[in-house]
């Protein structure tokens, strides 16, 4: 290391009396380098330090490449290269996992509608309190922005539960034409299949056991496992429900979304120029 061998150098010559072309020779290190006025990293890069740990205080559970953007979104020039060096500075570079070989497989394009309230996708999710008391959770959102619409949680969510649900974003924002949806027993009911029928929606069920025919929710399944249900303990279903309604807000107007451009999901419908989102705040 640099800061080794100029510490090498500096017991030489002060110790032994060696000029500072030996012993700059004797430890390899060139005397350009010896000359070279020391840089104080912490003073220079404390900007981006302080950038670092604001994105880490929206979630503490975002890597490298989310908080890069989410800088760059804000309006910050640095570079990746110089953000990477003072994010391993702070050692908070995390092991990637390694990916596990699979046999090659025919993948089908799914294809991410243009409309807004074009297709909604829906799923279930399944977790525990510290106590090990199971709840669910039910996922809404909409395919064309990726954007998180709700997030309904109890230890029970039958159908009835999944209609009232629908009911109350009807009331904020309109139903869609189509609702893509696995084979569970709350969505294979016959109460909401009759009341999408009465409202018009189609009900587009994924075939069983395919769950990347519904990937765009899956995707955002594993964001909100990743940053949410994994990273807290909770010990009742109130502690739930607060943090996930902080966390959705933040999903939707500030964590950048790499499919749609590193821009966050109601920024990237605002610059769409749907004609009826203006309702929608953003984040500036």
């Amino acid at each position: 290391m640099p800061s080794e061998k100029r510490a090498a150098v500096t017991y030489l010559r002060t110790t032994h009396g060696l000029s500072t072309t030996r012993a700059c020779a004797g430890v390899g290190l060139s005397r350009a380098a010896w000359y070279r006025p020391r840089i104080n990293w912490a003073q220079r890069d404390a900007p981006i330090v302080e950038g670092f740990n604001r994105a880490l205080a929206k979630n503490g559970r975002w890597g490298f490449g989310l908080c890069f953007d989410w800088l760059r979104n804000q309006g910050h020039p640095w570079n990746h290269k110089r953000c990477w060096r003072v994010y391993c500075r702070l050692r908070l570079n995390q092991p990637r996992r390694r990916k596990r070989r699979l046999p090659p497989v025919v993948r089908q394009p799914l294809v991410a509608p243009t409309d807004r309230n074009e297709i909604w996708a829906v799923d279930f999710m399944q977790d525990a309190l510290y106590s090990g008391r199971s709840f669910r959770t039910l996922n809404v959102i909409d395919e064309s922005n990726r954007e998180g619409l709700a997030i309904e949680i109890d230890t029970s969510l039958p159908s009835g539960r999944v209609i009232r649900l629908m009911e109350q974003l009807r009331e904020q924002r309109g139903l869609p034409a189509a609702i893509r949806l696995d084979n569970g027993p709350e969505l294979r009911a016959q109460a909401f299949v009759d009341w999408c029928e009465h409202r018009g929606i189609a009900l587009r069920f994924i075939q069983p056991g395919a769950p990347q025919q519904n990937a765009f929710v899956e995707r955002f399944n594993r964001t909100y496992r990743h940053e949410v249900l994994n990273a807290y303990v909770f010990e009742n279903l109130t502690q739930v429900r607060l943090i996930t309604g902080e966390w959705l807000p933040l999903y939707n107007e500030e964590r950048p979304h790499r499919a749609l451009g590193r821009l966050p999901p109601l920024r990237f419908a605002a610059q769409r120029q749907w004609p009826d989102f203006s309702s929608y705040p953003l984040s500036t």
